[in-house]
């Protein structure tokens, strides 16, 4: 996920993205637990959208 495809994107669309980011991201903790999956590299990819997503959102001022 591109910072300037977010930048594009309205506060409201940002925080939609922001629920589904956690979402996968908790799905993605379920997975690793009950070992259906050992994508470990995902969670940190995940945490780094995340956290791009928020700071836009602070950029924007809301």
């Amino acid at each position: 996920m591109k910072a300037n495809d977010l930048r594009k994107k309205s506060v409201e669309d940002l925080g939609k993205e922001l629920v589904d980011l956690r979402k996968a991201q908790f799905n993605a903790r379920m997975q690793i637990s009950t070992q259906q999956s050992n994508k470990t590299d995902q969670l940190s990819k995940l945490r780094q959208d995340i956290a791009r997503v928020k700071t836009i959102i602070a950029e924007k001022g809301e």
